[in-house]
């Protein structure tokens, strides 16, 4: 995508802020840095997904910290990916020569091994000669904490009440307060390498040499091709499809099998509006659907991973209000989230507020039950059986859901208006124990079959009369409402209908007409479904691939190809994707989303087999 190497002032000497999607990401498994199109990192969170920011400037231009790196010179720039892995490279390309900057965090090797969370920035001179300038400007604890800064000849060391870093680098370093800035010339072949070290404790400053950099590069590059060789997909659209695998499998917390929703914080779903939550954790509904999109592509050791978190973390004996399985954890399984607001920032692009935590984490959403069981039956079917304590919690909780989904709840979308009777939430309660009772006929496991039995076609009948609408000719959000919801996309998927009942058809109809706008789908209309929240929102990526799979489902095919084609010119010029699109066709909401990459894995897989 090409952009500029220099972020003019609006006259008060602030920086502007780079569009969500003019970003690109790379991690080590542990915690990420988006690096904007000019070269900045505007958000970086050590040591982990869930610790605070060390570079926020996403979240506030003035005072949030960043890391630039870039030419000093006008330059036109382009960013792309080195091929099959998360190594991220910015080119720049000006009168007098072509340079770019290889940003990568090392996921193998030496940084690892000694618990670095390195963070590597490589510039070379690939044509001409060109002047470059780079500045360090961290600031801890969300831009909350002071810092201090020593410099010696090309090592800084950052030291803050709670995290040291230590920039090294191979050309000199220049103290301007509390930041660091280097100015240098590269001729043709020429490089210059900076490389950002957590430090402390038993963990010294350590320089990072033009081989040591070559070294952490070819093994870096070499891991991700290694992980995406396992990739069983072959079909047409298989770029899009092994991005959005290495996106995900960018998101997910090596140490515990965790894989957060998003890796940021309080991108506006609405810019201006007050629709900014935190993503940074694990939610069971996301992370279960991870699982299915992985399998399908033959990566078995993340599902494996994600089922040791379940069975470490997940307690079906746990009797809090809102059931044995809360809608989200933290990384490391903690379950208290508190929600705060950081008053001190102001937002990207002056959208507050700025969250930390997220006090969802105590509603009841009734649909995570049947996300997560399908997800272990597919782990069970696809890759390694259950063992018998895994099955013991897989009987707790469909017997929890026999006797509770009946329940009220927030629903899929944790909206803050009320409870209500959401058909979604019965659909997965459906599903929970529909799977459960699979499972038990396939391995001759124990299980109360007739009262599961007698449970699911309860709901099964409860679901296709009170969430009916004969007005409509169509199901509908919740029982005894009016209101259409895209979440309805899941009943086909899920194979509680057929994809070409009459009933569906029509309903797949009526959704069209009313909440797809030229293949974009919206969650539903919060005029018409107050969510307790003001503003609007765009349309939801998530719902646009359901949309292609119900299509695809239904037969539909021309439409279906149509709609996933139109979907892929939304995503980035990396083909990464926030949470939603917005009204100008720009993206909005946490970035990258988890959702939306598992979805477009699942849409890609089933449109390509379906297309033959």
């Amino acid at each position: 995508m090409d952009g500029t190497s220099d972020r003019p002032g609006d006259g008060s000497g602030a920086r502007r802020y780079m569009p969500i999607a003019d970003h690109g990401l790379i991690g080590d498994l542990r915690s990420v840095a988006l690096v904007a199109t000019d070269g900045t990192i505007d958000w970086y969170c050590a040591p982990r997904f869930d610790a605070p920011s060390v570079f926020a400037a996403l979240l506030d231009a003035g005072r949030g910290g960043c890391f630039e790196l870039g030419a000093a010179v006008p330059a036109r720039t382009e960013q792309f990916y080195f091929p099959d892995t998360n190594v991220l490279i910015t080119r720049y390309f000006t009168e007098d020569g072509v340079g770019e900057v290889q940003d990568f965090m090392p996921v193998s090797g030496e940084s690892v091994e000694e618990g670095r969370h390195r963070l590597i920035r490589r510039v070379l001179c690939v044509r001409g000669s060109l002047p470059f300038r780079a500045r360090v400007a961290p600031r801890f604890g969300y831009a909350a904490l002071p810092h201090t800064l020593r410099v010696a000849g090309d090592v800084a060391v950052f030291e803050s009440e709670a995290l040291d870093l230590a920039l090294t680098a191979t050309v000199p370093l220049e103290q301007d307060g509390a930041d660091v800035r280097s100015g240098f010339k590269l001729a043709e072949g020429e490089t210059a390498v900076f490389a950002l070290d957590q430090v402390g404790g038993e963990l010294a400053p350590r320089g990072c040499a033009h081989e040591e950099a070559e070294r952490e590069f070819a093994a870096t590059v070499r891991y991700w091709r290694d992980w995406l060789s396992s990739s069983r997909y072959r079909g047409r659209w298989r770029e899009m499809v092994h991005r959005s695998a290495l996106t995900l499998k960018l998101l997910t917390y090596a140490p515990t099998g965790a894989i957060v929703a998003a890796p940021t914080t309080s991108l506006p779903e609405e810019f201006g509006g007050e629709r900014n939550w935190d993503y940074r954790y694990m939610w069971v509904r996301d992370a279960a659907f991870c699982v299915y999109a992985m399998l399908r592509l033959g990566f078995t050791e993340e599902a494996e991973a994600f089922m040791a978190f379940v069975s470490r973390h997940i307690s079906p004996g746990d009797g809090k209000p809102s059931g044995p399985l809360q809608i989200m954890y933290g990384i490391d399984g903690r379950t208290d989230l508190p929600e705060r607001i950081l008053d001190h920032l102001e937002g990207h692009c002056g959208s507050r507020p700025v969250r930390v935590g997220n006090a969802a984490a105590d509603q009841l959403q009734l649909d995570v039950y049947g996300a997560l069981i399908d997800s272990i039956y597919l782990y069970d079917k696809w890759a390694e059986p259950i063992s018998s304590e895994q099955w013991e919690h897989v009987t707790a909780l469909v017997e929890w859901v026999c006797a509770n989904w009946d329940q009220p709840d927030e629903g899929i979308w944790e909206t803050r208006g009320g409870r209500k009777n959401f058909l979604y939430s019965r659909l997965m309660c459906w599903v929970a124990i529909e799977r459960g009772v699979r499972m038990a006929r396939r391995r001759g496991l124990p299980a109360d079959l007739p009262h599961w039995m007698y449970c699911r076609d309860t709901i099964y009948r409860r679901i296709m009369t009170e969430c009916w609408s004969d007005e409509l000719r169509a199901f509908v959000q919740h029982e005894g409402g009016e209101v259409l919801d895209a979440a309805l996309l899941m009943m086909p998927l899920s194979k509680f209908i057929a994809p070409k009942d009459p009933r569906w058809l029509s309903t797949l109809d009526c959704l069209t007409r009313e909440l797809v706008s030229d293949s974009l789908v919206y969650r539903y209309d919060p005029q018409v479904s107050p969510d307790g929240l003001h503003g609007e929102e765009g349309t939801f990526s998530i719902c646009s691939f359901w949309y292609v799979e119900a299509l695809t489902r239904a037969g539909r095919l021309d439409e279906a190809r149509l709609a996933f084609e139109k979907m892929l010119t939304y995503g980035n010029h990396l083909g990464l994707y926030a949470e939603e699109i917005g009204h100008t066709g720009h993206q909005q909401g946490n970035f990258p989303q988890a959702f939306t990459h598992l979805a477009l894995i699942s849409a890609a897989y089933n449109l390509d087999r379906a297309l033959g």
